[in-house]
């Protein structure tokens, strides 16, 4: 059974961020992800599988060797909240300036 992660625990990890970087620019085959990496195989291994449970990666095999793909429409959801969460606290951070504004003027230090 393979367990659904979310994307933002994908991109939590520096590690899993630097692999998305990585394969980004190119497919690289799994040797070539753990090289890239001054941790063992078996972790990168863990990576990839938390990559893949969260849809960011997709493995395919070429003749005897396995290549790690992005699949980065994911990120769009990253992309998506953290507009939303920016244009909330211009919204309040506006408020927050016409108050501080509004109390000057009342109090006489403008």
């Amino acid at each position: 059974m393979i367990t659904r992660r979310d994307v933002f625990q994908a991109i939590a990890d520096p590690t899993r961020r630097e692999i998305i970087q990585r394969i980004a620019k190119e497919p690289l085959n799994l040797n070539a992800v753990a090289d890239a990496f001054d941790i063992s195989r078996q972790a990168i291994s863990k990576h990839i599988q938390i990559l893949t449970e969260c849809g960011l990666v997709v493995i395919k095999q070429v003749g005897r060797e396995r290549f790690c793909e992005p699949q980065l429409d994911k990120l769009n959801e990253v992309a998506d909240w953290v507009e939303q969460s920016r244009k909330q606290w211009v919204s309040k951070f506006e408020k927050l300036d016409n108050y501080l504004q509004t109390k000057q003027k009342e109090d006489g230090t403008i």
